[in-house]
């Protein structure tokens, strides 16, 4: 069953591990690789990798990418976004931190953010222009 609009924004912003998507190229599969992420209701979907990696210079060329966030349990439920990057930005320590934080135990934060590379990382900024979601209820 398809999740009403203030469902799906719950969900994705919910701190789930995200599966993002970019085109590869002609005769390519599309590169898909688990992000950290961040999103509010009706804002834009965030996430962070080094400026120099695949999926950056994948999203750079293709302008857009989808992402996908699941759970299984207590019921099989998923949220699917698509959309234009609107601004790509060096990331910044709030940005590293924010982001930190909604995966990690507060004791770890400042040590993970003080071990990255903060000045070879860019932010990706992307409003999901389609949405796919469903709650297929209990498995098995």
């Amino acid at each position: 069953m398809p999740l009403s609009v203030a469902e799906r924004e719950a969900f994705l912003a919910e701190p789930q591990i995200g599966s993002l998507a970019v085109e590869a190229g002609e005769g390519r599969a599309p590169l898909a690789v688990p992000v950290w992420y961040d999103y509010s209701p009706g804002g834009e979907v965030r996430f962070l990798t080094d400026g120099d990696s695949v999926k950056a210079r994948l999203i750079a060329k293709a302008g857009r990418f989808s992402m996908l966030v699941q759970r299984v349990s207590p019921t099989y439920r998923y949220v699917s976004v698509e959309g234009p990057v609107l601004r790509t930005d060096p990331t910044t320590l709030e940005d590293l931190t924010r982001i930190s934080a909604r995966y990690l135990p507060p004791d770890a934060v400042e040590g993970y953010v003080q071990g990255s590379d903060l000045h070879a990382l860019v932010t990706f900024r992307m409003r999901p222009e389609r949405w796919l979601s469903a709650d297929l209820g209990a498995l098995g």
